[in-house]
């Protein structure tokens, strides 16, 4: 007996197993598992998609829809999406199908993150607008304070 394929798991055996144990040919079961791999990878069960991300392939195996944004930015150019009127206003079937057509960020915050604002909310407001870049820090001098009355002196005189 000759096999002219070269075998990686029982699936590529069809019936021919079957068939080898069920007319009691001991022999040609013996040859077939052992022209077998011998490698655990090789086995049918451990055989995935070679599609490197994982998340695209599991979408596709249970036919699901785009990712639902999980952070929409408010300081960005766009407007962030906002069905809360619709729910008011029409009730939750039109806010679930709007919903499923262009759905909402699940968290709607600036460009700061998470735990920047928790610092920023215990700064007073000069800090958290300096840091905003909002005002400009003041230039430090290095003048001593005789120096910087007589440069006021001046000034005052000049005016």
């Amino acid at each position: 007996m000759q096999i002219d394929v070269q075998l990686i798991n029982e699936s590529q055996l069809g019936r021919r197993l079957n068939h080898a144990i069920e007319n009691n040919r001991r022999g040609e079961f013996g040859l077939l598992l052992s022209m077998l791999s011998i490698d655990a990878r090789d086995m049918s069960q451990f055989q995935l998609d070679n599609e490197t991300d994982e998340t695209k392939r599991l979408r596709k195996q249970f036919q699901l829809g785009h990712q639902q944004a999980l952070i929409e930015v408010l300081n960005s150019d766009h407007d962030p999406t906002d069905h809360s009127q619709l729910f008011i206003q029409e009730g939750s079937c039109s806010f679930r199908l709007h919903q499923a057509m262009k759905p909402e960020a699940l968290v709607i915050r600036g460009q700061q993150s998470m735990s920047m604002n928790q610092v920023l909310s215990n700064c007073d407001a000069v800090t958290k607008l300096r840091h905003l870049k909002q005002i400009q820090t003041p230039l430090t001098d290095t003048e001593h304070l005789s120096e910087q009355l007589s440069k006021q002196r001046q000034f005052e005189i000049a005016v």
